[in-house]
């Protein structure tokens, strides 16, 4: 590691402005008046940014730590549609389920992240959690199973895109740690379908380029992102140089583990953990 060993004997959560983002104080007014802040925008556009949540000095010990596990990530190229679902020929040409879009990026998994770095303590942290679960409304949020998919390090290289579509699970929390030159931008369309209702019609505009609620954002460095991901289409577009983001997954229910075929694409393995919980089926009515 290049950065400071102190940063992280403290903590992640030393790491955190305390002063913008009173994470360590729930039952302050100030974090009372911030909570507002992200619950309104989650209601609203189903997206939250957390400006500067990350200390401006600690910035650069978050981008290292990621830039040193970065080359560890598996990288694919495939064609995807918003459900990473197989084809089905009886739907029509035009049919959500049916179109087809370059995937290019790269995954690196938990187990490839240092046990007691910046990451894996920020995303196992009290403090953390409690504010997480706050944002979302949430009574309780649970930490995942999944060996591999508790903290995962999305990379992009140049000219990579991630392609529109749906997350496994419900929301997804994101810090961004390398920002690309130029472009980037993350693009969402907020709740575009419910559980039991694809709203294939709606997404169908979206993929033909003929939506007008699709929303762009550019974090940048140090920024939090909450993003309500298995009901909002979105995509990462093709940007100049590297993009790196830390990715924490939480679950509503304990014991959450990924589909076997989803985490084979996006790891190019999956352990003995997958297959066993591969018995219990997501009772949503949603596509994966």
């Amino acid at each position: 590691m290049k950065h400071d060993n102190t940063t992280v004997a403290l903590g992640a959560l030393a790491c955190v402005d305390l002063d913008a983002w009173p994470i360590h104080e729930p039952d302050g007014r100030n974090y009372a008046l911030k909570l507002a802040e992200v619950r309104k925008d989650l209601q609203e556009v189903g997206c939250a940014r957390i400006d500067g949540f990350i200390r401006s000095d600690c910035r650069q010990a978050f981008g290292e730590e990621v830039k040193d596990v970065a080359p560890s990530a598996h990288f694919s190229t495939s064609s995807i549609n918003p459900y990473f679902a197989p084809d089905d020929p009886d739907l029509p040409a035009s049919h959500p389920r049916r179109r087809y879009s370059e995937n290019t990026n790269g995954f690196v998994a938990m187990d490839r992240l240092p046990p007691n770095g910046l990451s894996l303590s920020l995303y196992r942290s009290p403090a953390f959690q409690r504010f997480i679960a706050d944002c979302l409304e949430e009574e309780t949020l649970f930490t995942f199973d999944d060996p591999l998919a508790g903290v995962v390090v999305n990379v992009m290289k140049e000219g990579q895109q991630l392609a529109w579509h749906y997350d496994t699970n419900e929301f997804i929390v994101s810090l961004l740690t390398r920002k690309p030159h130029e472009g980037g931008a993350f693009e969402y369309v907020p709740d575009l379908r419910q559980p039991s209702d694809e709203c294939y019609d709606e997404v169908e505009k979206v993929l033909d380029g003929k939506s007008d609620r699709v929303r762009r954002l550019s974090l940048e460095l140090g920024d939090l992102q909450i993003f309500k991901g298995r009901f909002s289409l979105h995509r990462v577009v093709k940007g100049k140089g590297e993009r790196h983001t830390v990715i924490f997954g939480y679950a509503k229910e304990p014991g959450f583990i990924g589909r076997v075929e989803r985490t084979r694409k996006v790891h190019n393995r999956v352990t003995q953990a997958h297959i066993d919980a591969e018995k219990q089926a997501r009772n949503d009515g949603l596509a994966d």
